[in-house]
């Protein structure tokens, strides 16, 4: 099947305007404390950044789950039913999804979510090059929210796949939310494969997030350079910090943006004051013992049916028990 345009995808899946990012923005930084939501990180710049952060030495949950992954793949597919379509939430690179691609013959089409649709286009044509037989139907849209499906897999059963610790970036409430909204888009009975870091020392935790490259700097600032660029404002990348810590007592890492100085910043015509050391707080990332995730599942309405870990990372496969329809929302494509 040929590949829908970026425009038509566009068209489809309306997600994020310039409006709706001036909003979220400017809710944000005058709100107290100031705070940002961490998918804005993901433009193209952001895209290529974190890809680049996977890859560090001090990185250790992308290459820990791959390697569960690889290792654990045929058993991974074997819980994946006959012609299903594999969806990945807020997918990025494809480089897990490949493995477990290349080891469920079972998996008729490919459907990676994500809200960076350039980067999302780009990689969906690799696969499309790699995987000819494969459908690969990417949805641009907040995989947070309800989106629509490609209604050429509208009659086939549903895997998810939501690898990387993302679920640590929601608030313990916010996970449970998306745990039952991906049960509603994945419907009744389905399997839900998905990465979890699992609580460690904070010797290891910290450097992973305060790399001597200072890529996860540039990341994190790269969010201003974003709010430069596409609302006009005039942030000075060299008057903030990059700040990321173990909050022990909610077993999770934050992140933030430190002013080093007094100043005001203009956003969308709107001036912002900053004091000093005041911070944006622009992500956290939760740490799950096994039993807690699991725990955390069952009661967003999942049971957990395996888990695989190697005692820094872990992959758990669950089943939804959720009744009721599956969203049938879908488009042509």
């Amino acid at each position: 099947m040929a590949p829908a345009s970026q425009a038509a995808l566009r068209a489809a899946y309306p997600i994020e305007t310039a409006d709706s990012f001036a909003a979220d923005v400017l809710a944000g930084l005058t709100g107290k404390p100031k705070r940002l939501a961490p998918k804005y990180f993901y433009d193209a710049a952001g895209s290529a950044l974190f890809e680049r952060i996977t890859e560090l030495p001090e990185y250790y949950p992308t290459r820990c789950e791959l390697a569960l992954l690889r290792d654990n793949a045929p058993a991974i597919a074997s819980l994946f039913p006959a012609n299903c379509a594999l969806i990945e939430f807020g997918s990025g690179s494809s480089k897990k999804a490949r493995i477990l691609l290349g080891s469920a013959a079972t998996v008729e089409a490919y459907v990676p979510v994500d809200i960076s649709g350039d980067f999302l286009q780009q990689d969906a044509a690799l696969l499309r090059r790699d995987f000819p037989h494969l459908g690969v139907h990417p949805v641009i849209a907040d995989f947070t929210q309800p989106f629509a499906m490609p209604a050429s897999i509208a009659a086939l059963p549903r895997v998810g796949f939501f690898p990387g610790s993302t679920i640590g970036n929601f608030e313990p409430h916010e996970a449970a939310k998306f745990l039952h909204h991906a049960g509603a888009t994945l419907g009744a009975g389905a399997v839900l494969i998905i990465g979890v870091d699992l609580v460690k020392d904070a010797s290891i935790l910290c450097p992973a997030y305060n790399d001597a490259e200072g890529v996860t700097a540039r990341f994190n600032l790269n969010l201003l350079a974003r709010i430069n660029r596409e609302l006009g404002a005039n942030f000075d990348l060299t008057a903030f910090e990059h700040h990321a810590c173990y909050n022990r007592g909610l077993n999770r890492i934050e992140m933030y943006l430190a002013s080093t100085k007094r100043q005001k910043v203009r956003v969308a015509g709107k001036a912002i004051g900053f004091r000093a050391g005041e911070t944006i707080h622009t992500e956290n990332s939760y740490k799950y013992s096994a039993g807690a995730f699991e725990a955390l599942a069952q009661g967003s309405g999942w049971s957990p049916l395996k888990i695989w870990v190697d005692g820094l990372f872990s992959v758990h496969a669950i089943r939804n028990q959720q009744s009721g329809i599956r969203n049938q929302d879908s488009v042509p494509v």
